[in-house]
Parts: C-alpha cells; sequence; structure tokens
C-alpha cells in the first residue's frame, strides 16, 4: 500500500508541475487580442487540459474558443470548439452529449468542406458507437474517417485510424485482422515519432494477446505501453494501462498485482473524471477480492462497478443516444435534398441564362447581318446610280469620240486637198522654170563659142 501511495504522490508531483505551466499559457491568453490565433490557441489548452483530467478548464476554453470563433465568423475554430467538447464529454462517458457535440462539428466541418476535420469527427462518431457496444457501425465509422485522411495525407491520423480499426476487429473477435491493423499503425508511428500512438498501439496489441491467452506477450505490451505513458504524462493512457495490467494479473491468479494496478486505475480514472475506466478499474477490484474470498470489499467494489455501468448504459441514455442520430440523419438528408433542390435550381437557371445567351446571340447576329445588309443595299444602290453616270459619262464620250473623228476626218481630208493642190502647183512650177543647172550649162556653151 505505501508503494502505491508513494507511487501516487510522485505522479502528482509531475502533473501540478504541468499544470502550472498550462495555467501560464492561459493567462498569457486572456491577455490576447481576439483573433484565429487566439481561437487555434485556446482550442489546444482545451485539448491538453482534458488530457489531464482537468474536465471544467478543458470545457471553459472550449466554450471560449467557440464563442470567439462566431464573432469573428471562424467556422473551423467553432468546429474544433465542438470537437473538443465532445472529447471532454466521452471521457466523461456522457455520451448522449458527446455525440450531440461530435454532430455539430461534422457539420460545421462538413460546411466549410474541411475533410481533414471530417475525417475526425467521423472517428469520434466512431468511439461513440463502440462503447455503445454497435461495433458494427463503429468499423463503418472509422473506415470512413480513413477514407478522408488517406485523402489528405496525414500519416499520424490514418496511423489512428488503423488503431481504431484494429480495435472494432478485436470487439468482434476477429483477432488476426485486429493485430494486422494495429502492427500496420505502430509501424507508421515509430516511423513518424508519435510517442503517444506507439504507447496506444503497444496497449492495444496487448490486449490481443491476452485475449488469445498469451500473457508473457501482453504483459511485454503493457510495459512498453506504461513506459511510455509515464514518459509523456498521457493521464488518459496511464489509467486505460493500469485497468488493463489489473485485468490481465487476475487472469494469471496474482491478485496482489492486481488490486495494486486495479487501485492505481482508480485513482487516476477517478481524478480525470473517466467514468467508462473508472467503471473497470472497480470491476477488477472487485474480482481480485472475490478470488481471495474478501467478500464484503468485492460486494462494495461491485456496487460501484453496477452504478456506474447503469449511468453510462441506462435506457434513457440509449434512447437519447438513437434520437440524436436520428435527428442529424434527418437534417442530413433534409439538407441534401435542399442541396439538389438547389443545385437543380441553379442547374434551371443556367439553362435559362444559356437559353437568353442563345437568343440574344441569334438577335445580335439578325442585328448585325440587317445592317450589314441594309450597308450593302445602300452600297448597291450608290454603285448602281455610278453605274448609270459612268455609262451615261461613257455614252457622252463615245458620242464625242465620233464628233472628233469626224471632224479628224474632215480635217484630213481638207489637209490631203490642199497637199495634193501643193504638190501640183510644185509640178507646174517645177516646169515652167528652168532649172539652175540647165542654165548654167547653157552658159558655159555661150562662152567657148565667143573664144
Amino acid at each position: 500500500m505505501k508503494k502505491y501511495q508513494f507511487y501516487i504522490f510522485l505522479m502528482a508531483c509531475a502533473y501540478f508541475s504541468f499544470s502550472q505551466n498550462l495555467d501560464s499559457i492561459a493567462l498569457v491568453l486572456k491577455k490576447a487580442k481576439d483573433d484565429t490565433n487566439k481561437v487555434n490557441s485556446l482550442n489546444k489548452l482545451s485539448r491538453q487540459l482534458n488530457n489531464t483530467g482537468e474536465h471544467e478548464k478543458s470545457l471553459k476554453y472550449a466554450t471560449e474558443a467557440i464563442n470567439i470563433s462566431r464573432k469573428l465568423s471562424f467556422k473551423k475554430g467553432e468546429a474544433n470548439g465542438y470537437k473538443n467538447i465532445g472529447n471532454i464529454y466521452i471521457n466523461q462517458s456522457n455520451y448522449p452529449k458527446a455525440l450531440d457535440y461530435y454532430l455539430q462539428s461534422l457539420k460545421a466541418f462538413e460546411e466549410i468542406g474541411d475533410n481533414l476535420g471530417i475525417g475526425k469527427c467521423y472517428g469520434n462518431l466512431g468511439n461513440v458507437s463502440q462503447y455503445q457496444k454497435d461495433y458494427s457501425k463503429s468499423l463503418e465509422y472509422y473506415l470512413k474517417s480513413l477514407k478522408y485522411f488517406e485523402e489528405v495525407g496525414d500519416k499520424q491520423l490514418i496511423a489512428a485510424s488503423y488503431s481504431n480499426i484494429g480495435e472494432a476487429y478485436r470487439k468482434q473477435t476477429v483477432f488476426p485482422k485486429a493485430l494486422d491493423y494495429d502492427f500496420k499503425s505502430l509501424k507508421i508511428r515509430q516511423a513518424i515519432g508519435d510517442k503517444q500512438g506507439i504507447g496506444n498501439c503497444y496497449n492495444n496489441i496487448g490486449i490481443i494477446y491476452k485475449y488469445q491467452g498469451d500473457y508473457a506477450k501482453a504483459l511485454d505490451c503493457y510495459l512498453k505501453a506504461l513506459k511510455i505513458r509515464e514518459e509523456i504524462k498521457d493521464k488518459q493512457g496511464l489509467g486505460e494501462c493500469f485497468n488493463d495490467m489489473a485485468e490481465l494479473y487476475n487472469k494469471l491468479l496474482n491478485y496482489k498485482l492486481a488490486l495494486h494496478y486495479g487501485y492505481l486505475g482508480l485513482h487516476i480514472n477517478k481524478e480525470i473524471g473517466n467514468i467508462e475506466q473508472e467503471r473497470i478499474s472497480y470491476e477488477s477490484i472487485a474480482e481480485a477480492y472475490a478470488k481471495t474470498n474478501q467478500f464484503k470489499e468485492a460486494y462494495t467494489n461491485y456496487v460501484s462497478f453496477k452504478v456506474l455501468t447503469d449511468s453510462i448504459f441506462s435506457a434513457e441514455n440509449i434512447k437519447r443516444i438513437g434520437d440524436l442520430k436520428t435527428q442529424y440523419e434527418v437534417q442530413k438528408k433534409e439538407a441534401e435534398l435542399k442541396a439538389k433542390a438547389f443545385a437543380q435550381e441553379v442547374i434551371v437557371i443556367e439553362e435559362e441564362k444559356r437559353q437568353r445567351f442563345v437568343i440574344y446571340g441569334v438577335a445580335s447576329m439578325l442585328f448585325i447581318v440587317m445592317v450589314f445588309s441594309v450597308f450593302l443595299f445602300r452600297r448597291f444602290k450608290i454603285t448602281q446610280k455610278q453605274k448609270l453616270v459612268i455609262e451615261d459619262q461613257k455614252k457622252i464620250v463615245e458620242e464625242q469620240k465620233i464628233l472628233v473623228d469626224k471632224a479628224y476626218e474632215k480635217l484630213h481630208a481638207k489637209n490631203k486637198e490642199m497637199t495634193d493642190s501643193i504638190h501640183y502647183a510644185k509640178r507646174i512650177q517645177t516646169a515652167l522654170i528652168t532649172s539652175e543647172k540647165y542654165m548654167e550649162n547653157v552658159l558655159n556653151k555661150l562662152l567657148k563659142k565667143d573664144l
């Protein structure tokens, strides 16, 4: 018992230091201006506080993130705030409220087309279905979640989906498939250095080995998971790991260690308000006491186990969860119908626009053709007029040419007549006038006679 108390004291010291650091961050955020950076920081702080079991503070900061996001119309910040609140309620085993906030988160992420956020929401819905023991439905959600993460290409979330799918198969006792997915998840987480994820994988693999009766391998995996979760101060993981070890030691008939780890788990799960794991702690403790004939303690712890079980799986809670799912499906169907109607309306509007465009186009073409026809007609009329003018001018030119030709012929005839008269006169003149050479010859003859 002293060893158990000392262990709790050491853990309390470590978490006190971690809590002080978170409080310092909260003081800085209080003075920061309201913007998207503040919203993101508030959501991150909310997640960290939820992991340490400080649900009231976690809820406060997630709510503040939602309120600022609404003021800024920052849909992604609002969606993450809803998701964080859903995580708080699922850790408190308040599944109806968890489902309500997960559905609000899914709706917000769908509105902005955030595939990463949608994938996370489907994973969370799978968790709710799993806690409600609807394993086929949880597997359906996990496979949907994986599809979105593969589209985005986020290795860490793909690995988380593999773990979830492995758990769904394990709950249905399909152990080969469960191990296959858990080892695929472990390989990715080791490659990217995701310590929390590695711890989760070892714990999940250990559970499968326990169901298969290989207790040595199961214990080895639990101890690996425990070491990692202690290093990173993962209270949520430690609470689950202590419970799994308590259950394993009950099977190994080591009831002293079963009680030791059962009480360690009970203390942490009570501290962080994880009712589901607190319930399992009581069950392991009750079994260990019963096996050691300590029936009073066994009865007390079994009653606590039964009370918490009834509160979680009450008929009213199951009905509320069913109602919320139905309401969401109805809203989703209505949204789909509205979207289809809107799409049809858009198609009609686009068709009308197209028809108007065609009509306007045809009308424009007709108008252009008419204008061009008028232009061509006017050009034709002008051409016709010009042709008539040219023909008239041609007639005048031809008439003038005829007159010129006649005048030329008359003039030519007169010129010929005059030329002929000149030639005739010249012949007469030539005939009448003695030539100069003849006179010279006569003169020369006379001179010779005188001598």
